[in-house]
């Protein structure tokens, strides 16, 4: 791919699925996608360039799982396929443990949405509705849970909040709408 060809949501799946296998990595990619095209909409910004950092966030994590790699080797291979400086930038700072500052609105809605998005299926996983019904105040007790989905980062999930200053009820609300009208493809229906 020549370094001025933008590359397309297509070129964008195609390097996901290149990397990453799981199926549930695909889904949260798919979620984590499907809130940041909401969120850019909403916001006025790029859906195509929001979506596409929300989509290859993790795109090498199952490849390169640990905080030496994972998402530097990413980004040098976005990089060398041509992805912008803003994408890249957005993905690096999506792992606190990187020190990469979230300077751009798609950096702080991509950090406050990838926690939370896998957060919330998580709980609509072991809910018999999934997302119907789900609410805000239910996902907020959960996430006191300090035993339910302990691998998700409480810390980072406030540190969303506070940085995208929505209150939390309403981005959890937002995040949920989102997931739910993509339930089918989440495996959430």
């Amino acid at each position: 791919m020549s370094q001025n060809h933008i590359p397309t949501r297509e070129d964008a799946e195609l390097l996901l699925r290149e990397f990453t296998k799981s199926e549930s990595l695909l889904k949260h990619a798919y979620a984590v996608e499907a809130v940041m095209r909401a969120y850019a909409k909403k916001l006025g910004e790029n859906e195509d360039e929001w979506g596409i950092a929300g989509l290859l966030h993790d795109f090498d994590y199952e490849k390169f799982p640990n905080q030496e790699q994972h998402p530097y080797i990413g980004n040098k291979i976005l990089q060398e396929r041509g992805y912008p400086e803003n994408i890249r930038k957005a993905i690096l700072g999506h792992a606190p443990y990187t020190k990469v500052e979230r300077d751009s609105l798609m950096a702080r809605y991509l950090f406050a949405t990838d926690e939370l998005s896998g957060f919330i299926i998580a709980v609509a996983l072991v809910r018999p509705t999934k997302l119907e019904g789900l609410e805000p105040g239910s996902v907020r007790k959960k996430l006191k849970d300090k035993a339910f989905a302990r691998s998700v980062s409480r810390e980072d999930i406030r540190q969303g909040f506070a940085e995208i200053n929505i209150p939390e009820d309403e981005h959890i609300k937002f995040v949920i709408d989102v997931l739910r009208q993509n339930a089918e493809k989440l495996g959430l229906k």
